[in-house]
């Protein structure tokens, strides 16, 4: 069986709170986010990685209220040194990673039979990805690392959960995959 990690949108604007669009908690899956890139590395996983990528005067942020993050260039749009290892980085300014054509043919080439995705936003970006995924690798098992996201709406969570379940997905843990 082939395995993919597939790690969305890890950037210091989303994990810290001094980051320009922080979300609450979410710097508890740095080290769990870390050990899963690691284990990629160590055990010759490929990992693709999205960095949320955007200009300074982004139509986003205005069209979504969004106050301006993940800016090129800026400390913001890094990802933590901890989380660095063994990845291909893809840059990506929506919502969905699969408007990214390179990324689509990256997945395509790769064709694993399980995806293990983390990372944030749970019901946004990486709810997108997920959905990217189930579409670009029919068959795959596509299996969310639960204590390596972190959402903003318990209520909007459980929803793509649902959805997930829906269509043949589910959940799993760091512990369960790196073992």
């Amino acid at each position: 069986m082939s395995t993919l990690f597939f790690d969305v949108d890890t950037q210091i604007d989303f994990l810290y709170p001094a980051g320009a669009l922080y979300v609450p908690g979410a710097e508890a899956i740095v080290a769990t986010v870390a050990r899963l890139n690691l284990y990629a590395a160590d055990h010759g996983i490929p990992l693709l990685s999205t960095l949320d990528t955007h200009a300074e005067d982004d139509p986003e942020f205005r069209a979504h209220g969004f106050q301006a993050h993940c800016v090129r260039g800026t400390a913001g749009w890094n990802k933590p040194a901890s989380t660095l290892v063994g990845q291909t980085l893809f840059e990506k300014n929506t919502f969905d990673a699969f408007t990214n054509l390179e990324l689509v043919r990256w997945v395509k080439e790769l064709a694993p039979d399980r995806v293990a995705v983390y990372g944030v936003v749970t019901e946004i970006c990486v709810a997108e990805a997920v959905r990217g995924l189930v579409r670009t690798l029919p068959g795959a098992r596509v299996e969310l690392v639960e204590d390596a996201v972190k959402a903003l709406s318990e209520a909007k969570r459980d929803e793509f959960l649902a959805w997930l379940g829906a269509h043949g997905g589910a959940t799993t843990t760091a512990a369960a995959i790196c073992r």
